[in-house]
């Protein structure tokens, strides 16, 4: 594995845990509306997919290459 691919995927590993540490201190205040709650989650699970999918399609770019 080449040195930028290692460097961009573990950018998107801090990218990921830079969303939970965010979604901890906002689930204190969202714990009292169940909506905000599910958006809060929905939102962080959809961010770290994306950064997933991001990783992924940059793996799959570099093998064909």
């Amino acid at each position: 594995m080449r040195k930028s691919s290692q460097l961009k995927g573990s950018g998107y590993l801090v990218s990921s845990a830079s969303v939970i540490m965010l979604g901890v201190p906002a689930f204190k205040s969202a714990m009292d509306e169940p909506l905000m709650l599910l958006l809060l989650i929905v939102g962080m699970l959809l961010s770290i997919i994306g950064m997933a999918l991001r990783w992924r399609s940059h793996r799959a770019e570099a093998t064909e290459e």
